[in-house]
């Protein structure tokens, strides 16, 4: 019988948020996979886990997801961390879940600390639906793509960023989103964290005359519901009154319900539409 996989959160700073299911996987399994063996060997001396471990990272993904699935087919038990928080978010442990279930392995996935949801409940920002973004990539086409994107989100928006990228992160958004409401978080559940309400714009003069430091959540409001009205009003002002009205009504739109949706499309009264045709008559 093949062996199984456990993805095991470690904690993201406070080593007392590992749970006991965690601990004792770590004891149990053949192998632990460890996104870096020299920060993780820390973790596991602090508990007094000796269990072999091996690495597995962004760089050797592929190759070394298919040495796990081996060992794993040979009835290997294996456990896969992190330097922090839960494997397979923003991580490549997702390419070997990937591969293990197209193997017909199991995997499982013991819970536990997780930086993108514990920034959003400190947040003070709409938790109901928001989109986790991870790290905005390097590649400037693909970053303006996915910057581009997020203006037209209306959920909360949750990005990861490293201090020396930071000031540059926020110039973009604050570019293509405009001057949001964000809430910054730092050293989340360590000594020295910071959980700081503010806005792009004051983000960023702060931090050109502080340095970054530490890793780095930012949570955003999504676009609300008045920010969309606004910018399809302003849309619909690059179109004359009589083109707006002949979208309408070439869709066999009577000609008094295409004002009344031409008036509301524009944020005027129904009379201004009527007034307009009344002047140009």
């Amino acid at each position: 019988m093949s062996g199984i996989l456990y993805l095991c959160a470690t904690p993201i700073g406070n080593l007392g948020d590992i749970t006991p299911r965690v601990l004792e996987t770590l004891k149990a399994v053949d192998l632990i996979a460890a996104e870096d063996t020299r920060n993780s060997i820390k973790l596991l001396n602090h508990f007094d886990i000796h269990t072999a471990m091996t690495s597995y990272h962004e760089y050797n993904k592929v190759e070394k997801a298919a040495y796990l699935i081996q060992k794993l087919q040979e009835g290997n038990n294996i456990a896969l961390i992190t330097d922090a928080g839960t494997p397979a978010i923003s991580d490549p442990g997702e390419i070997l879940v990937k591969m293990c279930q197209e193997s017909g392995i199991t995997v499982t996935s013991l819970p536990g600390a997780s930086a993108c949801i514990t920034a959003l409940t400190l947040s003070g920002l709409s938790t109901r639906r928001f989109c986790f973004e991870g790290f905005l990539p390097a590649d400037k086409k693909e970053r303006r793509e996915i910057l581009e994107d997020l203006k037209k989100e209306s959920r909360t928006i949750i990005l990861y960023e490293a201090p020396h990228h930071l000031i540059k992160t926020l110039e973009d958004l604050y570019t293509t989103l405009g001057n949001r409401k964000l809430t910054i978080c730092r050293e989340l559940t360590k000594r020295f964290e910071t959980v700081l309400p503010t806005t792009l714009q004051d983000a960023l003069v702060r931090y050109q005359q502080e340095e970054p430091r530490g890793e780095y959540v930012l949570v955003i409001e999504g676009k609300s519901l008045a920010q969309f009205q606004k910018e399809q009003e302003a849309d619909w002002q690059l179109i004359s009154i009589e083109d707006h009205m002949q979208l309408y009504e070439q869709q066999g739109i009577p000609r008094k319900e295409a004002m009344k949706q031409v008036a509301k499309d524009r944020g005027i009264s129904k009379r201004d539409v009527y007034q307009y045709f009344l002047e140009k008559a």
